[in-house]
């Protein structure tokens, strides 16, 4: 069964960091390209960054650029999204996402909440 699971949100303090782990299962990522998305309360889901199937291109969204780095472990089935210097407006909820066998794939989301 294919699924991704989020995890490692929560609340952290204006200029702080949080990494998120997207753990995949059912598929492995060597063949997948991985993004990461965010949704804020009454806004459209945003495009946060991707990881191409080989690992060797990431692009990030303009808000985020010089900020949060994605990585992935090949043998813990994990992508990860490092985001430092956070602000409030990288408040909503993160999602990762893959088109998994022609399949467009969500896992659950995990909140962050960047306030003091």
């Amino acid at each position: 069964q294919v699924q991704l699971v989020e995890s490692g949100g929560g609340l952290v303090q204006p200029g702080g960091s949080l990494r998120l782990s997207c753990e995949v299962s059912g598929f492995t990522l060597d063949y997948y390209a991985i993004g990461w998305f965010r949704q804020a309360p009454g806004k459209e889901r945003e495009a946060v960054s991707c990881i191409s199937s080989d690992g060797s291109l990431t692009r990030y969204g303009d808000s985020v650029k010089g900020r949060f780095t994605i990585s992935r472990d090949i043998a813990k089935n994990t992508v990860y999204l490092q985001m430092d210097s956070l602000k409030p407006e990288d408040t909503a909820v993160y999602y990762c996402n893959g088109r998994i066998r022609m399949r467009d794939t969500w896992g659950q989301g995990t909140q962050v909440t960047v306030s003091s």
